[in-house]
C-alpha cells in the first residue's frame, strides 16, 4: 500500500460517519479513530511501541490534515541554513545512513558530494530506496538520526552547492 492509497482511505474515512477504521495486510496495519477517547492502548498489543510527544485530540473534521502533517518536533531545533540545498525525503519510511549496521556511514558532514551519489536510504514495507544527490556540493547538515522514522517531505541533508 503507497502514501496516496493510505491519503484516500483517510480522506474516505474522515467524509463517512464511520467512527473507526482497521486494515490489515499481511504484515501492513492500519487503524484510524475518530472518537474523542480513543482506548487505542489496549488495541495494539504486540505493535511495536511508539513515543508520542506533544499529543493532543484531532477534531474529527481536521482528521487528515493532522495525519499528514504532524511532525515530533524536538526540543532543540534543527536551524537549516537558506543558502543551502536540502534534500527532502521523498516517502515516509526508516531512514538508514549506513549501507548496512557494520559498515561506515555513507557521507558525513563536511564530505564533498556529486550528483548522483547515494546518500542514505530509505526503508518502505520492506523496499530500500537509495536516495541520492541532485547536486555537487559539500554536506553541511545532517538531519536525521540512523534509523529514524521519516515523514514525506522531511529534510534530511543540507548540501552547499559548489
Amino acid at each position: 500500500m503507497n502514501f496516496s492509497e493510505i491519503k484516500e482511505i483517510v480522506t474516505m474515512i474522515n467524509q463517512s460517519e464511520l467512527t473507526e477504521f482497521r486494515l490489515k495486510d499481511q504484515q501492513f496495519e492500519l487503524y484510524l479513530n475518530k472518537n474523542q477517547q480513543c482506548g487505542l492502548a489496549s488495541q495494539t498489543e504486540g505493535l511495536p511501541h511508539l513515543e508520542v510527544k506533544n499529543s493532543s485530540v484531532v477534531p474529527a473534521n481536521n482528521l487528515e490534515t493532522s495525519i499528514l502533517t504532524q511532525v515530533e518536533m524536538d526540543d532543540e531545533p534543527t536551524i537549516i541554513d537558506s543558502e543551502g540545498h536540502v534534500i527532502s525525503s521523498p516517502l515516509v519510511g526508516v531512514v538508514y545512513l549506513k549501507p548496512s549496521p557494520d559498515k561506515a556511514v555513507f557521507k558525513q558532514v563536511g564530505e564533498q558530494v556529486k550528483a548522483g551519489e547515494i546518500l542514505c536510504i530509505i526503508e518502505a514495507m520492506k523496499v530500500m530506496n537509495e536516495i541520492v544527490s541532485d547536486v555537487n556540493g559539500e554536506i553541511t547538515a545532517i538531519l536525521v538520526e540512523n534509523e529514524e522514522v521519516v515523514e514525506f517531505g522531511q529534510p534530511l541533508i543540507q548540501i552547499k552547492e559548489n
